[in-house]
């Protein structure tokens, strides 16, 4: 399977980008790291049942279950702009996914917040955002390899 050099619009455009919320060393992440990731979402179109997918790292966990460990001082500063809101959020090892029951024509913003717990060089598969009942209108974005010392 060849890897997604460029990003693909087909209906939606999605741009990833992440930045720090809590960060051991300046310019480089490590174990224990905490950082956001923002997904700006741009709809061509009004649709009904809409996923947005974006991998996370082996081993990290997506804050805001609210379960063990987890932090709730670390997720506050999460952002949602946009006229559309998730009916659902999915949390997995290997994956955060929001399922939008209506998605409008327009630009969004969805964040999360996850802890890097294992050092080593991620290759992560592109973000994907694809309207549910219409396979062919997606939008995906290439993600860069993340790199997380010990």
């Amino acid at each position: 399977m060849a890897t997604l050099k460029a990003p693909i619009a087909a209906g939606y455009n999605v741009v990833r980008s992440i930045s720090s919320v809590e960060q051991k060393s300046k310019g480089r992440w490590s174990r224990g790291d905490v950082i956001r990731v923002r997904l700006e979402i741009e709809a061509q179109n009004d649709m009904t049942w809409v996923v947005a997918s974006d991998p996370v790292p082996g081993g990290a966990t997506i804050l805001g279950s609210g379960l063990g460990r987890d932090s709730t001082l670390a997720t506050r500063g999460e952002r949602r702009a946009g006229s559309a809101w998730a009916a659902y959020e999915e949390r997995t090892f290997e994956a955060w996914r929001s399922y939008f029951e209506f998605l409008p024509r327009g630009k969004h913003v969805v964040e999360y917040t996850l802890r890097l717990n294992n050092p080593g060089r991620f290759a992560l598969p592109p973000t994907r955002v694809e309207a549910m009942y219409a396979p062919e209108s997606f939008g995906a974005a290439p993600n860069a390899a993340l790199e997380v010392q010990p």
